[in-house]
């Protein structure tokens, strides 16, 4: 394997890559050739991301894999099911989109993930993780069903595998029996291994045709096994436990086979290739490692998660990664990010108080933990990827006294624990604080990962109150607010950075439900007012400066201030919900829900997310396109005006 030091200036001819547009194009490699194409492909994922930016180390971890699936199986026919997804540009590269790669994640280029509608080789689209076996069940049954023997293989990540999703479909598949395979890619970051030769060695053995006709024959004249026979099978046994990680998938109802190097092609090929045409649930557990052939990345797997795009003029070939992307000489300082402003907040508020736990499904960095577990480790829990759980645990640590959890979750992921939200924190009326990070449009991670929903499927639950902050003191501010209200809260802000607003080291409660008037307008007749929701309140000052009109700070989702909007219906002919957030079942609403009950007949312009599948862009394009910009919003209010 090709080991790389740094990022290639300049993308040099890649002969055997050069020549593949499918699959079926490289079926016929030798595995010398199989090495070299997937040095090549490496190479390629180092040039395309470094300039592009997206996804990096995990791409790299799983370039050997890849190949070795679409070499055996008969993809686009076979299924390969990716779990997440963050892991596909070598599988994109390899099914007709490498020039594509170079715009991933950008507006009109590919997304991040696999998606349908993209090619026929993303059979699933995927996101959100511990999803792939179940899917790959899906097919496999339907396979069943139409008598076709068309093969299913679920690729799941050790981390993808914490959750409980991922359990249920395996349990489910053991009841089926269907035929399909999952391949569990332990790259250390979550589940300890046992590697060495012996494991190969029994990895071999055991996915062998022989070996599994016997096992099949003994299973069924258990009862009437000579005690040579039960010995070998005390002995297999005793050996599987002795040189894998665990008995626990044999016991659910999957043949168990592995640990083996999943950089190894000749190993992969040896295995694989055994264990395509089994019958029943497989399991292969292979054990790689992220950023594979590239140093750096080996050696700082989080850091080198994923890059950001480098600057047009850049010639450093260091990484910059997604996290710090400013590039630009000389350096000025920057406006925290929300998640920072989480970080510093969740640590001053420990210091005051011991009762606070927090609580996160697996977002410690991306959630601004990293200095809070170090400070207060008896105080910080990461519970994996269990959002269910993490939310549960939450509402049986406020059923204690003296205990305040604060649960750290991304909105596009608060999703998957909803039900949890309903029955176990807020019709219990119990007191927990989430701290909603990634709300609203997103960026470049596209539909999946988008806090879009929140406002739609908080706002109906009772005894919750919902804070949306438009800069990041307000931010700090109200998740005092929410940790010292007794009851459920939740404080929505979005990814990346506010605008550089000083934040007041003091913090004081906010009154639940008090909007602020940001700007007031000097007409006496038809008048304009935003009723501005969170971090957009700043592109509506921009356009009312044209326009002369009132702006509004609502802060409050829930409980809305009713007597504000009341007042601006009064006073102003027109009124304006702006939000960062799908126009159906958002904050606005509420406001409509306001006018209507008081008989209130001003007509409301409604400025949202419309109801279609978000495309991935960039943040600024995204809102462009939805007029939330300070420029949409001036010409839709002229416009309806």
């Amino acid at each position: 394997m090709k080991i790389f030091d740094q990022f290639p200036e300049h993308l040099r001819a890649l002969p055997l890559l050069d020549a593949i547009e499918r699959p079926k194009d490289f079926r016929h490699y030798s595995l010398a050739q199989l090495k070299q194409l997937s040095d090549e492909l490496r190479e390629y994922i180092l040039y395309s991301v470094h300039q592009s930016g997206g996804h990096f180390g995990a791409n790299l971890g799983v370039v050997e894999l890849t190949v070795v699936l679409h070499y055996l199986y008969n993809t686009p026919y076979d299924r390969l099911v990716w779990d997440v997804g963050h892991q596909t540009y070598p599988h994109k590269v390899l099914t007709g989109r490498r020039d594509q790669l170079l715009n991933i994640r950008q507006s009109g280029g590919l997304s991040g993930f696999p998606k349908r509608s993209e090619s026929e080789y993303d059979t699933f689209g995927v996101g959100h993780s511990s999803t792939s076996i179940s899917a790959a069940l899906g097919m496999a049954v339907a396979a069943q069903m139409k008598g076709e023997n068309r093969k299913s293989v679920a690729i799941i990540g050790d981390g993808a595998m914490t959750g409980g999703m991922a359990f249920e479909a395996m349990h489910h598949a053991a009841d089926t029996k269907a035929n399909m395979l999952v391949i569990l890619n332990d790259n250390n970051m979550s589940i300890s291994r046992n590697v060495g030769g012996l494991a190969n060695y029994f990895a071999r053995v055991w996915s062998s045709k022989l070996y599994i006709s016997m096992r099949e024959e003994g299973k069924r004249a258990l009862s009437m096994m000579p005690p040579a026979l039960k010995l070998a099978r005390r002995t297999e046994a005793s050996m599987k436990n002795l040189v894998s990680p665990d008995a626990l998938f044999e016991a659910i109802g999957f043949n168990y086979v592995g640990p083996i190097n999943g950089h190894d092609i000749e190993e992969l090929l040896t295995t694989i290739g055994n264990m395509k045409n089994l019958s029943g649930p497989q399991l292969l557990h292979i054990y790689t490692t992220k950023g594979k052939g590239f140093r750096p990345a080996e050696g700082n797997p989080i850091k080198y998660h994923a890059l950001g795009k480098i600057a047009p003029k850049q010639t450093d070939s260091s990484a910059t990664t997604a996290d710090d992307q400013a590039i630009a000489a000389p350096p000025k300082a920057q406006p925290m990010k929300f998640q920072d402003v989480f970080g510093q907040w969740l640590c001053d508020t420990a210091e005051q108080d011991s009762a606070l736990v927090a609580i996160t499904p697996a977002m410690c960095e991306g959630s601004g933990m990293v200095e809070f577990a170090k400070r207060f480790p008896k105080q910080f829990h990461d519970v994996a990827i269990a959002e269910q759980h993490a939310v549960t645990f939450a509402a049986g640590l406020a059923c204690e006294t003296d205990t305040k959890p604060v649960v750290a979750i991304y909105s596009t992921f608060l999703q998957r624990g909803y039900d949890q939200l309903v029955h176990d924190v807020c019709l219990q009326d119990l007191d927990v604080l989430f701290a909603i990070d990634r709300a609203g449009v997103v960026g470049e991670d596209g539909a999946t990962h988008a806090g879009i929903y929140d406002y739609a499927y908080m706002r109906c639950l009772p005894n919750l109150v919902i804070m949306a902050p438009s800069d990041e003191n307000e931010c700090r501010q109200m998740l005092w607010t929410g940790y010292q209200h007794t009851g459920a809260a939740a404080v929505r802000y979005p990814r990346g950075t506010g605008i550089g607003a000083e934040q007041i080291e003091a913090m004081d409660a906010l009154e639940l439900g008090r909007s602020v008037t940001r700007r007031t307008s000097g007409k006496t007749k038809d008048r304009v007012c935003i009723f501005a929701f969170g971090t957009l309140l700043h592109e509506a000052l921009k356009a009312a400066e044209q326009l002369d009109a009132t702006v509004i700070d609502m802060r409050f989702v829930k409980p809305i201030d009713e007597q504000a909007i009341l007042q601006a219906a009064d006073e102003h002919k027109l009124l304006v919900s702006l939000e960062d957030h799908v126009i159906q079942g958002g904050a606005n609403a509420a406001i409509s829900e306001v006018l209507h009950a008081h008989g209130k007949a001003n007509p409301l312009l409604v400025l949202g997310v419309g109801d279609e599948v978000l495309k991935h862009g960039t943040r600024n394009e995204i809102l462009a396109k939805y007029d939330l910009n300070a420029e949409g919003i001036l010409n839709k209010i002229i416009s309806y005006s």
